[in-house]
């Protein structure tokens, strides 16, 4: 498991958020607050306090490819 915080503040960017974890096979959360939602579900990412940096949770051993795919929204 492996989790980071990521900045999603526009449409578009939640879009192609959404479109990137789509793509891989195992289980990504987000977590604002007390809140978590499957990092897949456009409309849970909507229910989130997106002003905030939010928690990305990778549930892999091997998130690499993710991590790089998602780089443009990771915050340090």
């Amino acid at each position: 498991m492996k989790s980071v915080f990521v900045r999603l503040s526009t449409i578009e960017s939640i879009r192609d958020f959404v479109s990137t974890v789509l793509t891989f096979d195992y289980d990504i959360d987000l977590r604002s607050g007390r809140y978590l939602i499957d990092a897949k579900s456009i409309m849970g990412i909507f229910s989130l306090d997106l002003l905030s940096p939010i928690e990305l949770i990778a549930h892999t051993d091997k998130p690499e490819a993710l991590l790089e795919k998602l780089q443009k929204y990771i915050v340090e």
